[in-house]
């Protein structure tokens, strides 16, 4: 049986790496004594894998691991047996059993939701809140990105599905409409996470501040992933929906609608 873990990393742990995530998973699965499932061979390890690995320094309320299990109690027993197991930074906040056709955890990544806020004197010097909307305006936002193979211009715009800003006190979302400045504005955004797209907080936020005639200072930002969806629409009209809520019928009407003639 396959099973999904959604997970919180917060704390000095946003600065381990993520194969040290791994690592930690694997010891604690041990630990608390779950009849995980091993590969074969003359080196076997357990069956597990990550959905869209996270960067070090970012905290994030919507991890997710899938996991093979030969036996089990409940998904409850599973949870409260990793936490037990954990540490201080890593809490497991869901277990759910996943369908035999789902996919993989890795695979299944379409869409992440973030929360951005700047650090205290790295705020920028242009008003967010009338800028945002410029912005958001544009048919092709190009942004510059180094990559292993080189330095090449992408375009940013068809991977910000929503962009929009915070009231920082109380959590609300607000819209562009609104006509209160912000005091200290953080921005929601929902993104490209799909590895043809894989759009990251920080590219969109250093376009926005060249945009507005500004550089974007390094380590400005606060970043926490919120969420992350896979996609039960169509490439036109996505329809984001949480991988921790994958079951037979999401499955069944994305298939019918990813369907092409």
């Amino acid at each position: 049986m396959r099973l999904r873990i959604k997970f919180r990393k917060f704390g000095a742990v946003r600065f381990i790496g993520h194969l040290d995530v791994m690592r930690f998973f694997q010891k604690a699965i041990r630990r608390a004594q779950i009849d995980v499932a091993y590969t074969a061979g003359f080196s076997p390890h357990q069956i597990m894998s990550f959905a869209a690995p996270l960067g070090v320094g970012i905290t994030s309320n919507g991890e997710y691991m899938d996991i093979e299990v030969n036996s089990m109690i409940s998904c409850e027993d599973i949870k409260e047996r990793l936490n037990k197991a954990s540490v201080p930074g890593i809490e497991i906040t869901g277990v759910s059993a996943l369908p035999q056709n789902a996919e993989n955890a890795m695979a299944s990544v379409a869409a992440a939701a973030y929360t951005v806020r700047f650090r205290k004197g790295r705020e920028p010097e242009f008003d967010l809140f009338s800028a945002l909307p410029a912005f958001l305006a544009q048919e092709t936002i190009p942004f510059t990105k180094e990559t292993k193979r080189g330095i090449r211009e992408i375009d940013l715009r068809p991977g910000i599905y929503k962009m929009i800003l915070l009231e920082e006190d109380s959590g609300v979302k607000v819209g562009l409409e609104a006509d209160e400045p912000f005091k200290s504005p953080s921005v929601y955004m929902l993104v490209d996470a799909s590895s043809a797209g894989n759009v990251k907080p920080s590219q969109i936020l250093e376009a926005l501040f060249a945009q507005n005639g500004q550089t974007m200072q390094g380590n400005a930002l606060m970043v926490n992933r919120e969420e992350l969806f896979f996609n039960t629409g169509t490439r036109d009209k996505p329809c984001f929906v949480p991988l921790d809520t994958v079951n037979e019928s999401t499955l069944k009407e994305g298939d019918m609608l990813w369907t092409e003639n």
